[in-house]
């Protein structure tokens, strides 16, 4: 049978990547602890949408509550998307929720996976932070990370626990360093979200520094694209890819664009840099082209509408 586990079934990537997979005729248990990092009505309403499908299961539970060595027996790949989010909120008193949920979480996973030979793929959902200030521009996946933020090093640690695991017990994982994800769902913390949900309201967005920062901006479906071709391709166990969307522009430009497309100007409120935060992200995604086939699809101007769209139903 073709069964597939999605963890963080209810949040932003996750419940996209569920759908996908819904829609091709997979069976998806998702799983999710459903916490209150974030309002739980846009989880309820995530998954809202994956129950009007017959092949779809949901378990909530913590992921460090389960057995996962029975729950793997009957499943082809896992897509652990469940994670703390959240670079700011990663310092101070609330850094055990990010160690709990980024890396012991993962590492259970992988122990249960250990004794299952059947299980095809484990695709680990990483993050660019991992890089924190890369020297080079697009950066490639053989750079030395250096985080530059507590939810950094454990989104690494995440990926270091994901190698020894293959390189010992030939568990299949593949990790995808995502760079930026945006569009319907995002969480209400991100910076896409701030913005809309900002312009909605007339308020001013808080811009951190001289707001000549840059990222790299990936389109959702563009990161659920990664993740299917990560589950599929032999060639990628073992591996490690950049998912990026080739969408790099400052943040003034950004909002330019964004001006565009709500069509009324932005208000912004200049404050100081925030620890954690990298420079510059710039993903090279040349390895995932060659291996897996992945070439963006989304342009920054036409997902920003995408999710407009849907702040403004969100908060209508």
């Amino acid at each position: 049978m073709n069964i597939q586990i999605v963890t963080g079934a209810a949040g932003f990537i996750g419940s996209h990547l569920a759908e996908t997979l819904l829609k091709q005729g997979s069976e998806v248990i998702g799983i999710d602890q459903f916490n209150d990092y974030y309002d739980l009505q846009i989880k309820q309403n995530n998954v809202a949408n994956l129950k009007q499908y017959p092949g779809f299961k949901l378990i909530k539970a913590n992921i460090q509550d389960l057995d996962w060595q029975k729950l793997l027996q009957s499943v082809e790949v896992v897509y652990h998307q469940a994670a703390q989010a959240g670079v700011r909120s990663s310092w101070g008193q609330d850094f055990h929720h990010y160690t709990e949920r980024n890396i012991n979480a993962t590492q259970v996973i992988l122990e249960g996976a250990k004794q299952v030979k059947s299980l095809k793929r484990i695709v680990y959902a990483s993050s660019s932070s991992i890089y924190g200030d890369a020297v080079t521009m697009p950066t490639p996946e053989t750079l030395c990370p250096k985080p530059v933020s507590p939810y950094g090093i454990t989104k690494l640690a995440g990926e270091r626990l994901c190698w020894l695991y293959q390189h010992n017990f030939g568990v299949p994982v593949t990790s995808l360093r995502y760079f930026t994800v945006y569009g319907p769902r995002q969480r209400p913390d991100m910076a896409f979200h701030k913005f809309f949900k900002a312009a909605i309201n007339n308020e001013a967005i808080s811009i951190y520094g001289d707001g000549q920062q840059t990222r790299d901006y990936t389109y959702v479906s563009d990161a659920v694209a990664a993740n299917l071709a990560a589950g599929e391709v032999p060639e990628a166990i073992g591996e490690v890819f950049n998912v990026g969307g080739g969408s790099r522009v400052t943040l003034m430009e950004l909002l330019d664009i964004m001006e565009q497309v709500t069509g009324h100007p932005i208000k912004k409120d200049y404050t100081n840099n925030a620890a954690g935060d990298a420079r510059h992200t710039s993903a090279d995604v040349t390895k995932a082209q060659k291996l897996l086939n992945y070439i963006p699809q989304v342009s920054l101007q036409e997902g920003l509408a995408q999710e407009w769209q849907w702040m403004q139903s969100l908060y209508a």
